[in-house]
């Protein structure tokens, strides 16, 4: 299979936001939404319907042992047939960008951040079916309205957050001198560095990784108060909380294990559980791989792992950036009721709750009744992400989202900026010249 780069996401991406200009039309669209019948809608599912959905690999073996069986409860209740791909975090984006571009491929997608906001004509409304969601289910977290609506209409259904936090080895950390982590960005430099003076150094992701580099760079650029661009869009990178930002990172990175400027989401997970490093931000996944290893060392580990929020900087409130996780139906679909109904199915109680369960909270929940999963209270060591939709900032910060919010993402600019700076291939100022630079000509419009 032809692996696509960001560049192809990107030229993709640019063909769709140029279609995206030209009214479409679709024989199969949507019709108005029926009546409320039981639970949720009641979708009038097309004969000989088929499912083809698109959706990024699994981190947590729960996750995708659960998402099969409820494929399976779907078929087994509907007819319909469902066919799910699953892709590398890194190729996801550029292939659902191209479906949107030629008009084929899958009916689904399971896609990142703010992808449906590059292409929002290509996508089926779904409005009914969030109204009918967000009133039985406690609501949906207003980040997730954000990122899920359009010209006030929804164009795709948050389905989670990929909640992202420090993750921590105990005993380590006491070892360093330090009871847990600091709650400022000043103690959390501390700790760093008496943990690399300990040789249980800290590991974080500076290259092309979708969730972890960028969750923790943007997170660091807003708690010093920078931010990429303004609410009406304009760059504003350049700034002096930019600068200060950049500077810590220039501390920070050199407690760091070597290599970590090529690190993609996998790496800071591999180099946790072979016992490298004491210190990452991540999801739940290396504890969940710990904690269910046959391995009696990797089970210790396991006990000895503690998770904590990110410290908050000078901005002086919490920045932190998490991966959020989009259902959306592409209008090309021949399928468009059976899409829906598959989506609504797979948000149901009965679905979503053994879910979450099963994946120990990988994903947390974007409707606010799941707070209530035990499993945010069966393992103590899972709590800390049951609140990722309700404390998370959308990475537009104070910007739109859109075409050139998602392109500056897939194209790595706040990542790289940091990459640059902190490993000194770059001075500070020319680090932010070329990242304003490269904004701009997707913030050109």
């Amino acid at each position: 299979m032809t692996k696509l780069t960001r560049r192809d996401f990107l030229a993709a991406s640019a063909s769709v936001a140029a279609a995206s200009t030209v009214a479409t039309t679709n024989a199969f669209a949507a019709p108005a939404a029926p009546a409320a019948t039981g639970a949720g809608l009641k979708f009038d599912i097309e004969k000989g319907a088929t499912l083809r959905v698109l959706r990024w690999k699994r981190f947590v073996q729960g996750d995708e042992d659960l998402w099969n069986a409820n494929v399976k409860k779907f078929t087994e209740k509907t007819g319909v047939a469902v066919r799910t791909d699953s892709e590398g975090w890194e190729d996801l984006r550029p292939k659902a960008a191209v479906a949107a571009n030629v008009g084929s491929g899958p009916d689904i997608v399971m896609s990142w951040f703010d992808d449906p906001q590059q292409y929002p004509t290509k996508l089926i409304d779904l409005t009914d079916l969030a109204t009918s969601l967000g009133s039985r289910l406690g609501g949906w977290y207003d980040v997730c309205r954000k990122y899920g609506t359009k010209d006030g209409k929804w164009i795709a259904l948050p389905f989670g957050v990929v909640g992202n936090a420090i993750v921590y080895r105990e005993s380590q950390i006491k070892a360093a001198g330090f009871d847990g982590i600091p709650k400022d960005t000043a103690g959390f430099l501390k700790l760093c560095q008496a943990l690399k003076a300990k040789n249980t150094p800290a590991g974080f992701a500076l290259g092309k990784a979708v969730g972890d580099a960028n969750n923790w760079a943007h997170w660091l650029l807003w708690a010093h108060g920078g931010k990429l661009v303004d609410k009406k869009g304009a760059v504003v990178i350049n700034s002096p909380e930019t600068r200060a930002a950049l500077e810590y990172a220039k501390q920070l990175y050199p407690t760091f294990i070597p290599g970590t400027l090529s690190w993609q989401d996998p790496s800071n997970n591999k180099a946790y559980l072979d016992g490298q490093i004491s210190l990452t931000a991540n999801g739940i996944s290396v504890y969940y791989a710990a904690k269910n290893s046959p391995d009696p060392k990797l089970q210790e580990m396991a006990k000895d792992t503690q998770h904590a929020h990110f410290p908050i900087g000078p901005a002086g409130k919490p920045t932190e950036l998490m991966q959020i996780t989009q259902m959306m139906i592409f209008k090309h679909t021949k399928f468009p009721n059976a899409a829906k109904a598959f989506v609504q199915f797979m948000f149901e109680p009965e679905q979503y709750n053994p879910w979450m369960e099963a994946s120990i909270g990988y994903v947390s929940q974007s409707l606010k009744a799941y707070e209530k999963n035990s499993i945010w209270t069966s393992d103590p060591k899972a709590t800390v992400y049951r609140d990722s939709a309700a404390l998370m900032i959308d990475h537009g910060h104070e910007g739109p989202l859109g075409q050139a919010s998602a392109a500056c993402m897939a194209d790595y600019v706040v990542v790289d900026m940091v990459a640059e700076a902190a490993s000194g291939s770059k001075t500070v100022q020319q680090a932010i010249d070329r990242a304003a630079e490269r904004a701009k000509r997707f913030y050109k419009a």
